[in-house]
């Protein structure tokens, strides 16, 4: 596989003579192995292996961005020359253009990172033993039927950023999972559940065994789910969905949505967004988890941050455009893919946590939803007007009474930020560490 190094370089050298004032390069390698099975056989295999290149170009205020997964030094001219005729007819944007050299990282210590599992990558059949063993572990538990599916694959990816202002950088990852589906009952009556495990590396990803056998718990305990009461009643959201609830006020603070004014916290920084003592922390730097990396899309150095401190919105979460437009400085945060300019984006995430258990807030919730699934949105990016379909368990004097399904929770997301009350259940190994939330005031509709 060629050396990302030398095509970022190739990008920009054939920028240059293609007559391009600045340009940043992007290339992408992966490698994957995924692996399904069903009925204790062999479902599907699957391998993919490539090079993604992408290069964005100025010239003035103007940009245009091409990609290809063709390397040929050919393609890459074609690339080089096709970008700077865009650019030369793109309308102008007074905010786009690299960074400062001297706001540029200059170092960082990917050891440190661990992202990239040394040992050699599982064998195809490893695999399927493992996911064969999720499997059989699921199927397993009383009152499962059968398996939708279970899998287990493998990948590394490495990138490598180069720009004409002289950063050059690059870093690799590589991630290891297990996930398993189960089915409970028969015909409309089915319910399903599931369970996933991602690690960088394969030490740390628990047994397939008890990857099967916790989807097959979760999905025999939604055996004869039905309807539960309309009504407003507090909602307790499970650590498994409660992330999704706090990437909604991270969604409102990312520096695109403030910058065209389209958020409900436009107005919010330095305001109270949590219940006072709740810290909200981004950490990019944080070892052997998925979301790290060591500088952003733009060659920026990235650092851990309070998004929320003592409940009060501390800033926005912005690339360089972005901070352009508001007259700030950027966070650090910019993203992209090969085809596309750099925009805002959060990585790792972790909320205060709370002092009880999930099964104390359950207790103290008293009657209400206990939520384990949610599908579907309507979100109201200007108001935080809320409203996702749910599944979970209904609860009563504080213990769960029976599975429900197909029933609507809705609400403001301002109004509700502020009543949550954090349980002590979040796992430390994910991305977003988050706990189970308990809410108040929210509707629910159901039978």
């Amino acid at each position: 596989m060629a050396d990302l190094g030398d095509l970022t370089a190739a990008l920009l050298d054939a920028a240059a003579r293609a007559g391009a004032e600045a340009s940043d390069a992007l290339a992408v390698a992966g490698d994957s192995l995924s692996v399904v099975v069903r009925g204790g056989a062999l479902e599907q295999a699957e391998r993919a292996e490539g090079v993604d290149i992408g290069l964005r170009v100025l010239i003035g205020r103007r940009q245009a961005c091409v990609s290809s997964s063709d390397t040929r030094r050919e393609t890459i001219t074609a690339m080089a020359e096709r970008a700077v005729a865009m650019a030369r007819e793109a309308p102008e944007d007074p905010f786009c253009g690299l960074a400062d050299p001297a706001q540029l990282a200059t170092g960082w210590d990917l050891a440190a990172l661990d992202l990239v599992d040394r040992a050699p990558p599982p064998a195809p059949k490893d695999l399927e033993t493992a996911a064969l063993e999720a499997e059989a572990a699921a199927l397993a538990v009383p009152g499962v039927s059968k398996m939708d599916e279970a899998g287990a694959s493998w990948s590394s990816s490495r990138i490598h950023l180069a720009a004409s202002n002289g950063f050059s950088g690059g870093y690799g990852r590589t991630s290891h999972a297990v996930q398993a589906v189960a089915i409970c009952g028969e015909g409309l009556g089915m319910e399903r559940d599931h369970a996933f495990e991602s690690r960088n590396h394969a030490a740390d990803l628990p047994d397939p065994a008890e990857v099967g056998r916790r989807a097959g718990e979760r999905t025999a305990a939604r055996a004869g789910a039905a309807k539960p009461p309309s009504g407003a009643f507090p909602v307790l959201y499970d650590e498994r969905v409660a992330s999704g609830l706090i990437g909604h006020l991270v969604q409102a603070i990312n520096g695109t949505a403030i910058a065209r004014g389209a958020s409900w916290l436009k107005d919010a920084l330095g305001e109270a967004v949590l219940p006072a003592g709740i810290d909200l922390i981004e950490d990019p730097l944080r070892p052997r988890i998925g979301g790290s990396k060591p500088f952003d899309a733009e060659g920026l150095p990235v650092a851990r941050r309070a998004l929320v401190s003592g409940g009060l919105l501390q800033g926005w979460t912005l690339d360089l455009a972005t901070a352009r437009k508001l007259g700030m400085a950027s966070t650090g945060n910019a993203a992209r893919g090969t085809g596309a300019p750099p925009s805002p984006s959060a990585g790792n995430l972790a909320l205060t946590q709370g002092e009880v258990s999930r099964a104390a807030l359950m207790a103290e919730m008293g009657t209400g939803l206990l939520v384990t699934g949610l599908i579907g949105s309507s979100i109201n990016p200007t108001t935080g007007d809320y409203s996702r379909g749910a599944s979970g368990f209904w609860v009563e004097n504080g213990e769960i009474a029976r599975p429900v399904n197909e029933c609507t929770i809705a609400g403001n997301l301002r109004e509700m930020l502020m009543t949550i009350r954090p349980a002590n259940d979040a796992r430390a190994h994910l991305g977003r560490v988050v706990p189970s939330l308990l809410v108040e005031g929210l509707f629910i509709a159901g039978a």
